[in-house]
């Protein structure tokens, strides 16, 4: 809090000292093709003020008195006017401008445009519109103006777009593993160590520039993602000093008013983090000594670290979030320097209701091998802070250090209760209590350079990332009872078990290091500009996991009816009552390393006025280790690929307000180290061991699209589009009812290939043809995908790949009453039915059932506009979610006739925020 005050107290200061004149500033870009402009000089009309634009096409100029001004642009022999802009003494205005470049010539070209907001909706529209590939763009401005506070809500916006949990996303119908993320230029690993996918809800969204998803690929992009590819943007130089804060509170309708149940943690789990509590302790010895020692010993040890096995029931606390965010700007030795600062916390308290089965399936009757019922106590923390400084040295060359670090933690309790009928055991009572942290940590530098004597950009970049995942003291314990009566009994033995009985800890480090640059050379070929672009990419991860699973032994069974809080007691740890060991493999530690290494070039030409095409081809090499260094070891696994990744964009402009789009593409997709590891894992809400496969191949997917587009006028898009998709060596997760560690597994494997191929349309359209619906607007995305897997040794055919969903739809109605200083939107997002998991010969599909999901957000502008309050409520509709074997193979599912599989609740969340803009 100290500190929270002491910054408060610095932007507090440096605001007063602010001046109150006026500013204005802006984007430039070629109306043709959406880039940059730099070195457009602008001009105040009447007055010496003026600049040039920067290497991003930015302008800014200060100290302008309040009035009405006309703005002069000249570049390249021609003059644009824009008149009618309002500068406010203490504000800032932002006004954008399309230009349009023509070939040299000895006459001066001027043109007028008479009105400042028409300008500026030519620029948002030209922004998207301009883009050299399939693809949405989402701008500072409609940030602005939404209610979303960070990435993974405001991607919910996007046409073609659902985001799962929050901040998982999934385009076009495909999972998670299929989209690739990168920020300000560089690519990002994976946040989730044991998933490939990316948690978008880590970037607040009052920090973002602008956001693009790209659906088609170019060489310049990565080449390894195949629904989309996420660029976020995160702003470097402010316009003007600024400082906002932002509160917030909520519940959880699961959680509200209903018991709540934890256990006995740290003094700093608020922040993610243990103090020491559940840790091993730094004199704990190491595998090798450890299992060298006597039995005696092992005990000794084990009393020290199988503790804290107790519930309590609690008042839960409200959830809480706190933002705070600021920006300066000033001159440093007459360079122009700028920084933004953020900081932001988010706690969540969720109750998670989940229900979950495995059967035997006979003649399409399943028969419950178990069923569990189990109730996830969890306080979820994000928290973290974003520093970004730049310096222009001149209005040609810029550098940028970016820093981003983000601590997301659970720590949870849960309780299950059940029936497993395989085992004849009439009722289960287990827990699982444990603490997870992730740490995010990225930093970037780059350098931005026009040559302009030579018609050249070039643009460099380096990055270091890591990402920790630590689990200290994850315990399970299990009880059951026989015959419906009696004591339970805690399901503890002689032997080894994971699922009850065990203290687990692990740690996992990736360490990620990026590298490389582009240079850019423009030129004029049949009267219009040309680009050729050529650059390299290297990065190297580096990971290193090791866990310690241990497991307590029961040789004194009147220990047994002894409740959770009481069977392990230290005292219980002597000979003849109990035991401590270690799980004894190879499996539980591995090391793995990537290193890439890709190159590409590219061509950007105008052919005509009308005709632009972008292509080229990238080269990636790709070696990766995972297991061990020696090569006769069990766990070495080495994959060393070369792939050439040719691209082929078209855009035909039939007019200045329509598109025609063409491209054909390869990408590729590979397996993380987690699915290539033999690291057996039993995944207590699962009910079944995880474990990797050795064997698994890339994923090579061609790609082709077809878009018409319609740009209307401002704020409004229609588009139509078909696209292709061909996969080779897609990668699944299965069911194996005879896997290790345990009766039910799950596996990863290569189906042999897959199609797919879907029509897409989206629409955003202003509603004021009618005086009552003038401040609506209407935007929906509708997605028909049909998809086939084809040809496996454990999957089964005819049917779509796991996680792709057949139709997407997505709609929204958004509310604005600009003078009142309300907005509001109502969302709707539902995909189909997918699958979930793949099954066998003899267990069939899990299918996911579709799950409509309505949110509802609402803001109202006060305290002279400088407050704002802010009222979400997400999952209105709280559907249950269903997973489910199809038994009678009708496509939906029905409670009485299909076997269910999972079912969870996560109930309806309502969440209140306040933010407010000093200046």
């Amino acid at each position: 809090m100290r500190s929270i005050i002491i910054l408060l107290t610095f932007f507090s200061i440096s605001f007063a000292s602010f001046a109150q004149k006026g500013k204005i500033e802006g984007k430039i870009t070629d109306a043709k093709t959406g880039v940059a402009l730099a070195g457009v000089s602008v001009i105040v009309k009447g007055t010496s003020k003026g600049v040039a634009s920067d290497l991003e096409g930015r302008y800014i100029i200060s100290g302008i008195e309040g009035t009405t001004i006309t703005l002069v642009f000249s570049y390249n022999g021609i003059t644009k006017e824009v008149s009618d802009i309002e500068i406010k003494d203490g504000k800032v205005t932002t006004q954008d401008v399309s230009f349009e470049i023509k070939s040299k010539t000895n006459t001066e070209v001027v043109v007028t445009s008479t009105s400042a907001r028409k300008e500026s909706a030519v620029a948002l529209i030209g922004y998207q519109k301009n883009t050299s590939v399939v693809a949405q763009v989402i701008s500072a401005e409609t940030i602005r103006r939404s209610p979303d506070k960070n990435t993974g809500e405001v991607l919910k916006r996007v046409p073609g777009t659902s985001v799962q949990d929050g901040k998982y996303l999934v385009v076009r119908g495909l999972a998670d593993r299929y989209n690739q993320a990168m920020l300000n230029g560089i690519l990002l690993s994976s946040t989730e160590p044991d998933r490939k996918t990316f948690s978008f809800d880590i970037f607040p969204a009052a920090m973002i520039d602008n956001i693009i998803i790209n659906k088609a690929f170019i060489p310049e992009l990565p080449g390894e993602w195949a629904g989309g590819l996420v660029q976020v943007n995160t702003k470097d130089i402010p316009a003007k000093n600024f400082m906002n804060i932002q509160l917030g509170t909520g519940f959880n309708t699961n959680v509200l008013g209903k018991d709540f149940y934890t256990y006995k943690g740290s003094n700093l789990d608020f922040l993610g983090f243990d103090n020491g509590v559940r840790t091993l302790p730094s004199s704990f010895p190491n595998k090798t000594t450890f299992s060298s020692l006597s039995d005696n010993d092992k005990l000794a040890l084990g009393k020290t670290i199988a503790t804290n096995w107790g519930v309590n029931k609690t008042a839960t606390a409200p959830n809480a979030s706190l933002q705070l965010s600021g920006g300066l700007t000033g001159k440093v030795l007459g360079k122009k320097v700028g920084a933004i600062l953020a900081i932001n916390y988010n706690r969540n308290i969720r109750h998670y209701e989940f229900k979950n089965s495995f059967f035997t399936v006979n003649n399409n009757l399943a028969s419950p091998d178990f069923i569990y019922n189990t109730d996830k106590y969890a306080e979820d923390v994000l928290w973290g802070g974003l520093a970004n400084f730049s310096i222009q040295l001149n209005s040609s060359n810029k550098i940028t250090v970016k820093n981003l670090f983000n601590v997301n933690s659970t720590d949870y309790a849960s309780l299950r209760t059940g029936q497993e009928f395989l085992s004849g055991v009439d009722n289960v009572r287990s827990r699982e209590l444990a603490q997870r942290t992730n740490i995010f940590y990225n930093t970037q530098v780059s350098g931005e350079h026009n040559i302009q004597k030579f018609g050249m950009k070039f643009n460099w970049f380096g990055s270091f990332n890591i990402l920790d995942q630590y689990i200290p003291q994850q315990r399970r314990l299990e009880y059951i009872q026989n015959g419906g009566v009696g004591n339970y009994e805690a399901r503890v033995s002689a032997g080894q078990s994971q699922k009850s009985g065990s203290v687990f800890y692990s740690n996992l480090s990736d360490y990620i290091y990026t590298a490389g640059g582009d240079l850019a050379k423009n030129y004029t070929l049949f009267g219009n500009k040309q680009t050729i672009k050529g650059g390299y990419f290297f990065q190297v991860k580096d990971r290193l996991f090791d866990s310690r699973p241990f497991f307590i032994k029961l040789f004194d069974n009147s220990l047994k009816t002894l409740p959770e809080d009481q069977i392990f007691n230290a005292a219980n740890f002597v000979p003849g009552k109990l035991g401590f060991d270690e799980f004894v493999g190879k499996q539980y530690r591995y090391i793995a390393n990537t290193i890439l290494n890709a190159g590409y070039l590219q061509m950007d030409n105008l052919l005509t006025d009308k005709l632009r095409v972008v292509w080229g081809v990238r080269y990636e090499n790709f070696d990766q280790l995972v297991g061990s260094l020696k090569e006769s070891d069990s766990r070495f696994v080495h994959n060393k690929v070369e792939d050439f990744l040719p691209a082929l964009n078209f855009t035909y402009k039939l007019n200045n307000k329509t598109n025609i789009r063409l491209s054909g593409s390869q990408t590729v997709v590979r397996p993380e180290f987690r699915e290539l590891s033999d690291f057996a894992f039993y995944d207590f809400e699962l009910g079944a061991t995880v474990l990797g496969n050795r064997d698994l191949k890339r994923t090579k997917i061609t790609n082709a699209d077809l878009r018409y587009e319609i740009y209307p006028r401002a704020g409004e898009l229609f588009t139509l589009g078909v696209f292709y998709k061909y996969f080779s060596n897609p990668i699944e997760s299965y069911l194996n009812q005879s896997g290790a560690g345990s009766s039910n597994t799950f596996n990863f494997v290569n189906a042999d290939k897959a199609t797919g191929y879907g029509v897409e349309f989206e629409m955003r359209k202003k509603l004021d043809f009618s005086q009552s619906l003038k401040n609506f607007t209407f935007t929906s995305n509708l997605s028909y995908i049909h998809n086939r897997v084809q040809g496996s040794s454990n999957a089964k055919l005819d049917r779509p790949m796991q996680g792709q969903s057949p139709y997407v739809i997505n709609a929204g109605l958004q509310y604005d009453l600009e003078k009142a200083g309300i907005t509001s939107t109502l969302l709707f997002n539902q995909i189909g039915r997918r699958v979930a998991y793949v099954g066998n010969d003899q267990t069939p599909v899990i299918w996911e059932a579709p799950r409509p999901l309505l949110d509802f957000q609402l803001a109202k502008k006060i305290i002279k506009s400088r407050g704002e309050l802010k009222l979400n409520v997400s999952d209105i509709l709280n559907t249950k979610a269903y997973f489910y074997h199809d038994l009678n193979e009708n496509g939906k599912y029905g409670s009485k006739v299909d076997a269910l599989a999972i079912e969870r609740n996560y109930g309806t969340t309502f969440s209140l925020t306040f933010g407010y803009n000093i200046k």
